[in-house]
């Protein structure tokens, strides 16, 4: 039986089939639905509101704590501070112990652990009102800090100053996922009150917004799975740029009959 492989290889519909076929063979299906964020989910709604969020003080937390008045020698003695030497003399942090409570100067032990920065201050002012007039507490974390890791363009620990950060801003931090983290599968590892939670969070479920975890606290680390796009290129051994040259060749071949 003769036939005219040239004349077939012509066809407008082959030509069209061996694109087809090799396109397939060389690039995977993907859906945006595992990529984008924030998608809209039926009955789902979002809260519009923020909530006047405030993290709390925990065991091992180091906070600075500032106190003044109308009359700034009165309030020197309610201050922490360390000699330098040559009069000069430094601030000094609290540490919240075990017991969840710091030494303040002449006041002594302070339950804090559990409270927030606000109610703090308030208790302070109450307790230095029969001693100072017209007290001003500032108080600020000195540890205010968060770890992103795994699959992100700069995994690493980032200092937070101003002690408010949602996750969406960590991770636009850590310079955003890359396309092999799994945007489905985000772990919120959070050490509070003792005890260790490890939470997953979907990231491109638009309900995060509404979720307790979207602000984060002191000291969490978020930590971004591998997708199986990365998990199968991981087993590709060291012959792997024969496959690639294999592809190459058959593109090139492709090339030359479809002209």
């Amino acid at each position: 039986m003769n036939f005219n492989l040239t004349k077939i290889v012509e066809g407008k519909s082959t030509k069209k089939f061996i694109i087809l076929i090799l396109v397939t063979s060389l690039m995977g299906c993907a859906s945006s639905k595992k990529i984008d964020y924030f998608q809209k989910k039926e009955g789902v709604e979002i809260n519009e509101n923020f909530t006047n969020y405030e993290p709390t003080i925990q065991f091992g937390d180091i906070i600075n704590i500032n106190v003044s008045s109308a009359e700034p020698e009165a309030a020197l003695p309610y201050n922490l501070y360390e000699s330098q030497g040559n009069g000069v003399a430094r601030p000094l942090p609290y540490l919240v112990n075990a017991s969840g409570e710091i030494n303040f100067p002449s006041l002594g032990e302070i339950k804090v652990a559990g409270l927030t920065i606000q109610q703090v201050t308030a208790e302070l002012n109450k307790k230095l009102r029969p001693y100072l007039n017209n007290p001003i507490i500032n108080i600020r974390f000195v540890n205010f800090k968060i770890s992103v890791l795994g699959e992100v363009r700069s995994p690493g620990t980032y200092t937070i100053t101003n002690e408010r950060i949602t996750i969406i801003e960590a991770i636009a931090l850590a310079g955003d996922l890359t396309i092999y983290g799994e945007r489905k599968s985000v772990t919120l590892i959070r050490e509070q009150n003792g005890k260790r939670t490890l939470t997953t969070i979907d990231l491109t479920d638009r309900a995060l917004f509404n979720s307790p975890n979207y602000f984060l606290a002191q000291n969490d680390v978020i930590y971004v799975e591998s997708n199986k796009t990365r998990v199968n290129s991981s087993s590709v051994g060291p012959n792997s740029y024969i496959i690639v040259s294999i592809v190459s060749v058959l593109i090139s071949i492709a090339a030359i009959i479809i002209r």
